[in-house]
């Protein structure tokens, strides 16, 4: 089995398929590296396309509990760059991965030939950090009295997530039965440094209006802790764009995936031809028809 490993001796397993420039996909709290199948499966006609699990979902490694962080959180993508020997690479993340994928954008912007920002905001909101604390606190609780197994019952059908079972049941049903076999160890130990830990995305602006790299901004329309968030991030990072999916929740890939495939290959594409450069600074401003100062 290929694996990748961090400067902190945790090996990250991977798939790869396809050729051409690197993308690499980067998985949310629920998923793993199967998450992107759909995405490995079109991307791949184009691209070198390699999807990753997260340290602390098997078949990755499952450290202590001391060694999950965003920090290395976005270090772990930039381990897989350079086991692979990509020097750039475009990079998507949804949601835990969009938090990781922004961070690659801040902390190596040298290593982001794009950056796909989706379903990023969960706890990101002025004034929601606490409540998201705690949430995350009764939900690593949970999976640790329950197992992940019976956690995973629940977590599938939280509000934001009924639009993919209602849209696509199978579909549902092998996202829900995937999220069963994660280990519980990992899933609260991943809660508990990762998400609990994060930087509010309102801390991040100054850093965010300094990004370089082409990025797209991917949000549903009902996955109501993300749209906020998603006007700030197109706001203040001068190079990005922002796709609302309508009817949508937070599992965007899975749920839409021809929708999530065409906005990305588009964005991707007009990268390669250098079509995706910064904002037109005319485009800010006060008025609205022109004549405003």
């Amino acid at each position: 089995m290929p694996y990748a490993t961090t400067d902190d001796g945790v090996r990250l397993y991977y798939e790869e398929a396809g050729s051409g420039q690197p993308l690499v996909f980067v998985h949310e709290f629920a998923g793993d590296h199967r998450s992107w199948e759909p995405q490995m499966r079109f991307f791949s006609r184009h691209f070198h396309c390699v999807a990753f699990s997260a340290r602390g979902y098997p078949p990755s490694d499952v450290p202590p509990a001391d060694r999950y962080s965003q920090a290395r959180a976005r270090d772990d993508v930039i381990a897989v760059l350079d086991h692979l020997r990509f020097d750039r690479a475009h990079v998507v993340g949804l949601s835990m991965g969009g938090f990781a994928t922004l961070h690659v954008g801040i902390g190596h912007p040298q290593r982001a030939r794009s950056l796909v920002v989706a379903g990023c905001g969960y706890g990101a909101q002025t004034g929601q950090k606490e409540k998201f604390v705690a949430e995350c606190e009764v939900a690593a609780a949970a999976i640790e009295r329950d197992t992940m197994a019976k956690a995973a019952q629940t977590y599938a059908i939280g509000p934001s997530r009924v639009q993919f079972q209602n849209k696509d049941p199978r579909g549902w049903q092998v996202f829900a039965a995937q999220l069963r076999e994660h280990s519980t160890e990992g899933s609260a130990r991943t809660l508990r440094g990762v998400q609990m830990q994060r930087p509010s995305l309102w801390e991040l602006v100054e850093e965010m209006k300094r990004i370089e790299a082409p990025t797209l901004i991917v949000t549903g329309d009902e996955d109501e802790p993300c749209l906020e968030p998603g006007l700030l991030m197109k706001r203040v990072i001068p190079t990005s764009g922002l796709v609302v999916l309508p009817r949508a929740g937070h599992t965007l890939n899975l749920e839409d995936p021809d929708a999530f495939n065409r906005v990305v290959f588009e964005f991707i594409s007009a990268v390669e031809l250098g079509r995706w450069g910064k904002r037109d600074p005319r485009s800010v401003a006060s008025g609205i028809l022109g004549f405003g100062r």
